[in-house]
């Protein structure tokens, strides 16, 4: 993951530089060579996509691209608050850490499981789970598309009752914990303390938050909505609209994988969508 742009590129090959730097393993080598299990560990995923995802931004501003708003799904607000300036790569890498560290722990301590629901509404999701135990809505990532987390229990219960409500798929998702709900209120403490250790800034150009979805450019909300995005759904097809709304008409995606751009054009399709996570994709924005 990422070796194409750190060979490519001096700028990307200074962010893995300085992330190694920062802390004690090293991300390229992780990233580059694995092994897979331990990249696979949340503790050490999170931070090796924190880190492709800057080194990719950090690319893209290079060749002139800068944003007038920036947006990221889950862990990727924190790339997109690195690339605007709010905190800097060493200490959004830092809280990346914590973050991973108390989410492992947190799944630990309080077991519990996520699964997509495919097909069905947001409100008919919520409908269906609001008189169940143990559930919630975590992703709101399409208009079709809902991500539940909850107990295992809570988790099995709601997959069974959204299947006979007639969702076209319900998919359990292999992860270490129920994410983005009060399972991991612990984590969302603890994060909290990292983050008022944490020096923030006004960054550049307006976040828009998963917790609210509405610009912000003031470091007290983003730091409390980063505690806060911890046991609270991704607004993330409210944030899509609202890109729109203020008059984005292009956005990039900016590190590994195409999931946000499938599910900005289930959205809303006037967004134009693009990536920017691998070194073809960047050698032809650098070139253009």
């Amino acid at each position: 993951m990422g070796a194409d742009v750190y060979s490519e590129f001096p700028a990307a090959h200074d962010v893995y530089d300085a992330a190694d730097a920062t802390l004690d393993w090293s991300v390229t080598q992780l990233s580059f060579e694995g092994p897979a299990e331990r990249l696979n560990d949340t503790r050490y995923t999170q931070p090796a996509l924190y880190v492709s995802s800057v080194a990719a931004g950090a690319v893209l501003a290079e060749a002139g691209i800068e944003p007038d708003y920036v947006a990221g799904h889950s862990l990727g607000e924190y790339s997109a608050l690195a690339l605007a300036g709010a905190f800097s790569f060493a200490a959004g890498l830092r809280l990346v850490v914590e973050r991973a560290a108390a989410m492992a722990d947190a799944g630990d301590t309080n077991p519990g499981t996520m699964a997509a629901i495919v097909g069905l509404s947001e409100q008919a999701v919520a409908e269906a789970i609001e008189p169940l135990d143990g559930v919630v809505e975590a992703n709101l990532n399409a208009p079709d598309q809902i991500v539940i987390s909850g107990t295992l229990d809570g988790v099995a219960a709601a997959s069974s009752a959204l299947t006979e409500l007639g969702a076209k798929r319900v998919v359990p998702l292999t992860v270490s914990g129920a994410f983005h709900s009060p399972l991991v209120a612990p984590a969302a403490e603890r994060l909290r303390a990292a983050l008022a250790d944490t020096e923030i800034h006004e960054p550049r150009v307006p976040v828009i938050p998963n917790v609210t979805a509405e610009p912000t450019r003031d470091p007290d909300t983003i730091r409390d909505l980063l505690a806060r995005q911890m046991t609270s759904p991704v607004r993330w097809t409210q944030t899509v609209r609202k890109l729109v709304e203020v008059g984005v008409d292009t956005a990039y995606e900016v590190g590994p994988g195409r999931v946000l751009q499938g599910l900005a054009r289930r959205t809303d399709r006037s967004l134009r969508v693009a990536g920017a996570g691998g070194a073809d994709v960047l050698v032809a924005l650098r070139n253009a």
